[in-house]
């Protein structure tokens, strides 16, 4: 008797794949882009392709008691293949909270005005990078300003909307309260934000960032003079920038499920996609400017065509060495070295780690590829199989590399 099992944490078998849109259609797509294809959108894809397939290879395991033997696909590991930025998620929520200050904690979103997207296209990693910087400092300001506390701050970098269109913003995790000059811990009572403090800082040190790398011709754009470029962020200015606060969440179990919610998952979950039919794949999102009786985003369906949908899913592929979640104040690498030292109750490390769910997102714990079901005995590991560019399945043992190839057959 054969089990296969994806692997802990693996997310229930869903009725669409990503990947098999992919597979299908990808090879056409690269004939003739509608955009240039970066090295690093060509390796996203070509990991999702073979994400637990026999090209990474199978671990077989046997239970000695009664035979059973277990097969365990490998991962690719890409931060753009939907279901391992998931699992990757997961153990990223779990380990955070045990560094978690052992205060209430926010969600608060700061968003760049769409005006800036051109820009933003064509100098990702200098204006996310000072997006990160500008949104993080607008809060560290305030706090300080009007606290006289350094929060801890977790900013977690989205670059995609509902319709997976180009839409950069922060999720931010903001403990409400901070420490003060005396390194002791201290909670904020009430909910009051000072939002036009906060936007005007946010807008002015991002537009700072613009300014210099304009003036010391860094910036890719294409207006014609120093005046072309003034009059066009007079006209990003025109609306407010947006930065929105979620009330404060007191239990630790909640900010876990935020920042499992908000954090590093894909673009995309395959258990948005609705259909996929011929050239077309069709995925449901929520309408924010359009809300219902209990001011809830209406549901709706997009379909699009594969010239249309890669292009529009390849922009967020996160760029090489490029980090997406970054931590500022109390949270800062530095500063909590300091504080461990000197807070005596800086986490909440007691209560037990919660499951991290988001309805049909959730992923179920998959049995443990070690233990067999009827036995209750640890499994034994015994080889894994590859399959080569011939399509011949290559035996392998984990140890002893150079007496590793045991034999080939044929598929």
């Amino acid at each position: 008797m054969v089990s296969k099992i994806p692997g802990p944490n693996y997310k229930e078998e869903v009725k669409y794949s990503l990947a098999s849109f992919f597979e299908r259609w990808w090879n056409t797509y690269v004939k003739s882009p509608n955009h240039y294809i970066t090295p690093e959108q060509y390796k996203a894809v070509a990991a999702m392709r073979v994400c637990r397939t026999e090209a990474l290879g199978i671990d077989h395991y046997v239970c000695e008691e009664c035979g059973e033997i277990s097969q365990v696909y490998h991962s690719c590991k890409n931060r753009f293949c939907p279901t391992c930025s998931w699992k990757d998620t997961m153990k990223w929520a779990e380990k955070m909270k045990t560094q978690m200050l052992d205060i209430p904690h926010r969600h608060v979103v700061f968003t760049l005005p769409h005006k800036l997207n051109n820009l933003i296209s064509d100098n990702k990693r200098e204006l996310l990078s000072a997006l990160f910087k500008a949104a993080a400092e607008a809060i560290k300001d305030w706090m300080m300003h009007k606290y006289k506390l350094t929060p801890g701050i977790i900013s977690v970098l989205h670059t995609f909307g509902e319709t997976k269109q180009l839409h950069p913003h922060i999720h931010m995790i903001l403990s409400w309260g901070g420490v003060n000059k005396n390194n002791c811990l201290e909670e904020i009572t009430g909910e009051y934000v000072n939002y036009k403090f906060i936007q005007t800082k946010f807008r002015c040190k991002f537009e700072d960032k613009l300014f210099e790398m304009f003036d010391s011709n860094t910036l890719e754009q294409n207006f014609s003079d120093r005046i072309e470029f003034l009059r066009f962020i007079k006209r990003v200015n025109g609306n407010s920038w947006r930065v929105h606060f979620e009330p404060a969440i007191q239990i630790p179990e909640e900010v876990i499920r935020y920042i499992g919610r908000y954090s590093k998952r894909a673009c995309i979950s395959e258990y948005k996609i609705t259909n996929i039919d011929g050239e077309n794949i069709s995925f449901k999102y929520k309408d924010y400017k359009n809300l219902d009786f209990y001011g809830k985003p209406i549901e709706k369906e997009i379909t699009l065509n594969y010239r249309e949908f890669f292009p529009r899913l390849l922009q967020h592929v996160p760029l090489p060495y490029f980090r997406i979640v970054r931590y500022y104040g109390a949270y800062a690498a530095r500063t909590k070295a300091v504080l461990n030292k000197t807070l005596v109750k800086i986490t909440n490390k007691t209560s037990e780690a919660p499951e991290i769910e988001e309805n049909a997102e959730t992923y179920e714990m998959a049995e443990n590829p070690r233990i067999c079901k009827n036995c209750n005995t640890e499994k034994t590991y015994l080889f894994s199989t590859f399959k080569n560019k011939k399509n011949e399945t290559i035996y392998m043992t984990r140890f002893r590399p150079e007496k590793n190839k045991i034999k080939k057959t044929a598929a």
